[in-house]
């Protein structure tokens, strides 16, 4: 297992949950949601956070659909991480997929007697710790880390 803090980002097209591990990549946990809006979608506010917490890599969702295609929000995200991997540099910008992130966050914030008024406000958060635990716990399990690296000088994706 890879030392270091990492970051795992959940892209939405008006919130972007961020999520933060452990120096040991044990546990994920919630960190802030940050709002999007037409002049600023919040890529300097996740590389201000990667810098203040010394984060070694930066995990984006990468939603795709049951069928395993990607979509507009699939293109959304990578987009997302193409713009923050430059700014992040040289902590690694690395997309992981994501389905049912975010319905296993709504369901665990149900469970714990969240309302789904007051859901949307962390929902993006709790997907982001979703994210970057699944992803966390897979390499700790002793596999590669998990999805595909972005580079952070072209817009291109390497395996």
């Amino acid at each position: 297992m890879r030392r270091g803090v990492r970051l795992g980002v959940d892209v939405g097209s008006v919130r972007v949950g961020v999520a933060r591990s452990d120096r040991d990549g044990l546990l994920a946990t919630p960190v802030e949601t940050v709002q999007r809006t037409r002049d600023d979608d919040g890529a300097e506010r996740i590389a201000e956070l990667a810098r203040e917490l010394e984060a070694v890599e930066v995990v984006v969702g990468l939603p795709r659909s049951l069928d395993g295609k990607e979509r507009a929000a699939a293109n959304l995200a990578k987009a997302y991480a193409r713009r923050l991997a430059p700014l992040v540099a040289p902590a690694g910008v690395r997309m992981v997929d994501e389905r049912f992130s975010t319905t296993t966050a709504q369901r665990a914030m149900t469970a714990a007697g969240r309302r789904a008024k007051d859901q949307r406000a962390v929902v993006d958060q709790v997907a982001a710790v979703v994210l970057l635990q699944a992803a966390l716990d897979e390499e700790r399990a002793g596999h590669a880390p998990r999805g595909r690296i972005v580079a952070a000088t072209t817009t291109e994706e390497s395996s």
